[in-house]
Parts: C-alpha cells; sequence; structure tokens
C-alpha cells in the first residue's frame, strides 16, 4: 500500500482546479514535501509547495525535472487542456496541440520521473483521464481522443512499471468545477472532492478511480451496443 504520510509528490498543473486541490490534500495527508508545476511558476501560491516551471509539450523541460525534484516517490499527472476541437472544422493544429499537452505531456514527464521513483525505492503514478476517454460529445473530439489515448497510455505504463516498484493509478472524473468547464451549466464535482479521492486511490494502491455516477455510468456502456451510449444515432423506422 501507498502512503501518503511522507511522501514526497509532485503535482504538475498544481497552481489552479484539480492541481491546487491535489497539493492542498496531500499537505493535509502528511506529506513532507509537495512539488508543483506550471508555465509561470508564480502562479502557484501555496506558501509550503516548491514551485517549478514547466512547459509540459516540452521535453527537455520534463527531463528537467528529474534534476529540480530528485526526491519524488508519488507523481500525479493532472495538467491539461481542452481547446473544443471538432475533427470536421477546427484547425489541425488545435487537435494536434491537445494531443501535444493531454498525451504526450504526461508521458514526456513520466518517463524523466520514474527512474527517479525507481531509484527512490519503486512509488506510485497517478494520471488524470476523463469521462470523455470513453464516450464523444460535440467540441470535445480532439480532447476526449487525446484522453482515450492517455488512457491507452496508462494502461501500457502499469504493466511496464510494475516491475520496477512503481503502482500506477488511472482516474477518471465527469465535469468538474475548474476554468475548463466555466460556460458549461451542468452539475459539477469539487475540485476538492476529486482530489480526496484521487489520493484515496492512490493509498488503496486502485488501479482505476471513477470519480462520479457519470464516469461510472459511461464505462458500463462500453460493454454494451454503441447505441446505449449514442441512442440519437440509431435511425428511426
Amino acid at each position: 500500500m501507498t502512503s501518503i504520510k511522507d511522501s514526497v509528490a509532485l503535482v504538475t498543473g498544481g497552481s489552479r482546479g484539480i492541481g491546487k486541490a491535489l497539493v492542498d490534500e496531500l499537505f493535509a495527508r502528511g506529506a513532507s514535501k509537495v512539488y508543483a508545476t506550471a508555465r509561470d511558476p508564480l502562479t502557484i501560491t501555496h506558501p509550503d509547495v516548491i514551485p517549478l516551471a514547466l512547459e509540459l509539450t516540452d521535453p527537455d523541460a520534463a527531463a528537467a525535472l528529474a534534476e529540480q525534484a530528485p526526491d519524488v516517490t508519488i507523481l500525479l499527472n493532472n495538467a491539461g487542456t481542452a481547446l473544443g476541437s471538432s475533427f470536421l472544422d477546427s484547425p489541425i493544429d488545435d487537435i494536434r496541440r491537445e494531443f501535444e499537452i493531454n498525451f504526450y505531456g504526461p508521458l514526456y514527464v513520466t518517463r524523466a520521473l520514474a527512474p527517479v521513483l525507481q531509484s527512490n525505492g519503486g512509488g506510485h503514478i497517478l494520471t488524470i483521464h476523463s469521462a470523455l476517454s470513453w464516450f464523444s460529445s460535440p467540441g470535445t473530439d480532439g480532447y476526449g481522443a487525446s484522453k482515450a489515448a492517455l488512457w491507452s497510455q496508462t494502461n501500457a505504463l502499469r504493466l511496464a512499471l510494475r516491475p520496477r516498484g512503481i503502482t500506477v493509478t488511472g482516474l477518471h472524473v465527469g465535469y468538474v468545477d475548474t476554468d475548463l468547464t466555466a460556460g458549461i451549466d451542468v452539475p459539477k464535482n469539487s475540485p476538492q472532492d476529486v482530489a480526496t479521492q484521487a489520493l484515496d486511490g492512490i493509498e488503496a494502491d486502485a488501479l482505476e478511480v471513477l470519480v462520479d455516477d457519470l464516469t461510472r455510468q459511461v464505462k458500463a456502456g462500453l460493454a454494451a451496443d454503441p447505441s446505449v451510449l449514442y441512442p440519437h444515432t440509431v435511425a428511426s423506422s
């Protein structure tokens, strides 16, 4: 079992939203040190955190984390973006950027820090996905596809890293009350609740954390005919 108490954690995208809530919850559970990244580290305001600059699309910046945070035992891949892209109508560069940030970014960071976790006796990686890893909705094409690819990445890394003493958890969640969903009028999870369930999952060495009913319903629908998740696409007789 993974213990948060006395651990050394690194949170990507730690300046706001879920990332900020993760930082707060890590300290509340007794983490001895917490690093948090942002493009501008001055936006990270927790008085006890160690802020680090990170451009998620830059593999060299990710590699530098291994030197800046050599004592990490828990990595939380939280940073991401949603550009509201459409496969048919949006600039290809928008879709490519969603993949660069949401898929390649966590991969750069994980590849850089996995040897650090291993050298520190093993550790834990939690990566945040989305209910949209499993479901397509208008205006989320690139985001959903990148998160689906990230889900596959997490499953592959779980197999590859276990022999190195590193446990991997994937977290899926529906709408969360952050800047990304500010213009969407639907019920939303609080960042604090997501952070609580994320760290519960780490401490339980869970393979996967499904935060809310929406996410659980979407995943259950994968085992059914596609018409269950996309009833509006079925031709009426």
